[in-house]
Parts: C-alpha cells; sequence; structure tokens
C-alpha cells in the first residue's frame, strides 16, 4: 500500500509532556490510541500544539506541528536543537518570588534566552498557566510550593521530548494555513483551546485574541474538506450542543474526566468534553 512512514508504536517512546499545560490531553490519549486502533497513517499534523500530549504518546515518524503562540513553538524548536544546553541554564536559576517576577518581566530577544524564560514560568507559575493580558504581556502569578523546573532534568523530560521532536517540523502558523498540507491517508489532531467551565459563552485562545465562533467554523469547515479528500481528523471540543451542531457528520464521543482547573484536588468534579472523529473511511462527509 505505497511507501508512506508509519507510526512509530507508542511504547517505543520514553517521551512525555515537558509542559504543564492548562487543559492539557494527557487524559485523553488513551482514548485516542484505541479508536486509532493501530491504523496506519502518514504525516502527523497538530495544529493548536500545546503540550503536545498525543504527538508523544504516539511519537509519529513524521510530523507537522504548529501553534499561533510563536513563543511555545520557539520553546519546542529549542529543546529539540538544544536540550542539554537549556538544562544547564535552567539549574542555575534560583526558584523564588522575586526571581520569578524578574523573569516575567524580561522580554529577551535571542531564541535560547525566550526558550529558558518560557520553560522557567510554565514550570514555577501558579498552576502552569499561560495567559496573557490584552498588551500581550504574560500575568500568571508565581506558584511557589514544589512548582519548579526540576523535572525536566531529574525525568529526562527535555532529553526524551528532544529526541522525538527531531522527527518533527515546527512551524508558527494558523491551524488552516497548516492544514492545506495534509494528504490523503493522513491524520490530523485538532484541540482548540475553549473554556470547559462556561461552554455557553466562550471558546479561548490563551494568547489575546480570542476562539470564537468564526473561528471554530473555520475549523468545522476544515475538517469536513480534509475528510472528503482521505484525511482521519480527531477534534477535541467543548462539550455543548451548538458544535455538535456545527461539526456533524463527525463521530461524537463524550469523555468525562475530572477538572484540573481548582488547584485543591480534593475539591476537583468531573467534566465533560466531547472527542469529535471525522473518518473518511465511512463516506460520511
Amino acid at each position: 500500500m505505497g511507501t508512506r512512514p508509519e507510526f512509530i508504536c507508542p511504547t517505543a517512546t520514553m517521551a512525555k509532556p515537558f509542559l504543564k499545560w492548562p487543559g492539557g490531553k494527557r487524559w485523553l490519549t488513551q482514548y485516542v490510541k484505541e479508536l486509532l486502533n493501530d491504523r496506519v497513517y502518514g504525516t502527523y499534523f497538530e495544529p493548536f500544539l500545546g503540550g503536545a500530549a498525543l504527538f508523544f504518546a504516539l511519537a509519529p515518524q513524521k510530523a507537522i506541528l504548529s501553534d499561533i503562540n510563536d513563543d511555545l513553538i520557539n520553546t519546542y524548536v529549542q529543546v529539540r536543537n538544544r536540550a542539554q544546553q537549556l538544562m544547564c541554564r535552567l539549574k542555575e536559576i534560583p526558584v523564588d518570588r522575586r526571581t520569578y517576577h524578574r523573569f516575567r518581566n524580561l522580554d529577551p530577544k535571542g531564541l535560547s534566552d525566550r526558550a529558558v524564560r518560557f520553560l522557567y514560568l510554565n514550570r514555577t507559575a501558579f498552576g502552569g498557566m499561560y495567559r496573557l493580558n490584552k498588551l500581550g504581556l504574560f500575568n500568571v502569578p508565581f506558584g511557589g510550593g514544589q512548582r519548579t523546573p526540576e523535572p525536566l532534568w531529574n525525568q529526562d523530560l527535555l532529553l526524551n521530548a528532544a529526541k522525538v521532536l527531531k522527527k518533527a517540523e515546527l512551524r508558527t502558523a494558523d491551524f488552516q494555513e497548516m492544514l492545506s498540507e495534509a494528504k490523503r491517508g493522513d491524520l490530523v489532531y485538532c484541540d482548540p483551546t475553549y473554556t470547559v467551565a462556561h461552554n455557553n459563552n466562550g471558546f479561548v485562545r490563551y494568547n489575546e485574541r480570542n476562539f470564537g465562533w468564526t473561528d471554530q467554523e473555520r475549523l468545522a469547515e476544515t475538517c469536513k474538506r480534509l475528510c472528503r479528500q482521505g484525511v482521519t481528523v480527531l477534534v477535541s471540543n467543548a462539550d455543548h450542543a451548538d458544535v455538535i451542531r456545527l461539526y456533524r457528520p463527525a463521530k461524537t464521543l463524550r469523555l468525562v474526566r475530572m477538572s484540573t482547573l481548582c488547584p485543591q484536588s480534593n475539591k476537583r468534579k468531573t467534566t465533560t468534553e466531547l472527542l469529535l472523529f471525522f473518518n473518511p473511511k465511512t463516506g460520511r462527509v
């Protein structure tokens, strides 16, 4: 059946997400692997990269990863290219409130410097949140407690991630631009940022722009077009009746998980999210 590259078996890598990312999809990876059922795909596309949990779980031989957040993509590029140097620099930075605020107020120009700042803030900010104000400035408070970059080297998170990222192309791009390159036999996973706690009124990107209903419509039309072209598409989304109608006729799976929005684990409640599956083999789109 041609020479399209197969995915590496998920058990063949020890790579895990190195970012603590709100809305991360580590909990979803097992559902997706069961749904895909060891089928062979060509290029893997993930245009809302975030913490890249599914990418690391699948460890594809060929991937194109992107996001509109340039600092995020630069961090992945720097981890791929110079993980060891990043770790050496991070080990020298103390973790305290004063240092945190100093880094939060920095605006480094060097690509490596930007990645160090990003990783440090991600591992020391409250809840690992990434939030920019209307001026585009990072404004998450200091996390304290056990919030530290040490797992990046103690657990080999950066080194293992770098090995898998060697097989990936990384870009800063809007999802529509990047997905125009997907071809028959490829696999696409989309995880647009949305506010699960406020399903009735908002879908929010994690930068200063909103991911509004117009963006949802663009994404839904893109997914349907890709499916007609023979591309398998998976989309995580808010559990909302309007979302189900918009993405119809995708197969809709409602998944239950524990919400991580509350910092106190004993007070967290269950929440539901949708996994929308466009399967070109069914011929439904």
